[in-house]
């Protein structure tokens, strides 16, 4: 909203803003003069001036879902897929994430991939990886470090009997998922029967999150970590944080728009089934803390130009001229000589 200062010396002429009518009947004259004070210009209400905290925003438009989507492969597996977890099921760590030959492939957390085989001897982050895994599935007897031990493989041995899999003591690339944390089954690309070897399904975080196409020019706005507002689209609100913040601006094809790629984490909140689901994202430009403000109802319109409020106190009314500020969530800031907290000024019933 555009905002409109006036330094006010004088009121020579008033009319409400937005409402049609009330200026006759008792907020202010609309021809030129000042009217009189008197109980007989007493408004339909009063609202108190108030201290507080207002702060702007600007709305954009974003997607509530459950952010970008990664594709889960047989590696270096062989075989044929014999199982898939339903679209929209969640899979944690130490759970089947698919099946091959009828031999489960549990899920393991990390952002290495099972490039080779892991055996008594290898030694390697990778290998720290896997223990770390390992000893968090309860399974013990090793130190975790980067080296496979045999106190490792004899601790592989026990969890792939607990699996129902061949007891070799070795880890190979194929036999296990890698991803940085419990996911969510998007859309399977593969079905059971196919032939290991290309893309089996995509899938998710498990967390509810914002994506956002943020025009660039709003850029300066999304600061990693900032708080904003999610409107629903079956109404109500959620807060959110500001989670991560693209770098590199892209141009939408057929658009003159250039964006870069936020995502918000959302925090609490009845959320419902919503996936996909477009929704609004207030971006908290400015904050204005210890500031008097009104209903803007309460706003007069000067004939030359400025603003006034209608001051009431004991029964009778007077015109205070006051310079606007920050406009939000129905009030606005305000100031002036003779505007005071607790002031009360006049409004429409």
């Amino acid at each position: 909203m555009n905002r409109r200062r006036a330094v006010a010396t004088g009121v020579t002429g008033v009319a409400l803003i937005g409402v049609a009518g009330l200026a006759t009947a008792g907020l202010g004259g609309g021809g030129g003069g000042t009217p009189a004070a008197g109980r007989s210009m007493l408004p339909p209400a009063t609202a108190q001036v108030e201290r507080t905290t207002l702060v702007e925003s600007q709305k954009v438009s974003g997607t509530l879902g459950y952010g970008d989507t990664t594709t889960a492969s047989g590696g270096g597996g062989q075989g044929v897929v014999t199982w898939l977890p339903a679209a929209g099921s969640v899979v944690t760590r130490g759970d089947t994430a698919y099946k091959v030959n009828n031999k489960p492939v549990p899920l393991l957390y990390g952002r290495l991939p099972l490039f080779r085989k892991l055996s008594d001897g290898a030694k390697g982050t990778d290998v720290l990886q896997f223990e770390r895994n390992l000893s968090a599935l309860g399974y013990g007897g090793f130190t975790v470090d980067k080296t496979y031990s045999s106190a490792t493989a004899a601790a592989v041995k026990r969890w792939q009997e607990d699996l129902g899999l061949d007891e070799t003591g070795e880890v190979k690339p194929g036999s296990v998922l890698i991803a940085s944390g419990a996911l969510r089954v998007a859309e399977h690309r593969a079905s059971v029967g196919d032939r290991l070897g290309g893309a089996l399904y995509t899938y998710t975080g498990t967390r509810r999150v914002v994506s956002v196409d943020l025009d660039v020019k709003y850029q300066r706005f999304a600061r990693k970590g900032a708080e904003v507002t999610i409107d629903l689209p079956g109404g109500g609100t959620v807060k959110g944080r500001i989670a991560r913040v693209g770098k590199v601006a892209t141009k939408a094809k057929g658009s003159e728009s250039t964006t870069i790629a936020v995502t918000v984490a959302v925090r609490g909140g009845s959320l419902g089934s919503y996936d996909k689901a477009p929704v609004d994202v207030h971006l908290t430009t400015a904050r204005h803390a210890d500031v008097l403000a009104v209903p803007v109802a309460a706003l007069l319109a000067r004939t030359d130009g400025g603003y006034a409020v209608q001051a009431v106190d004991n029964g009778r009314t007077r015109m205070v001229p006051v310079e606007t500020g920050v406009f939000s969530s129905g009030k606005v800031e305000v100031s002036g000589q003779d505007v005071a907290e607790g002031m009360k000024v006049g409004v429409p019933a």
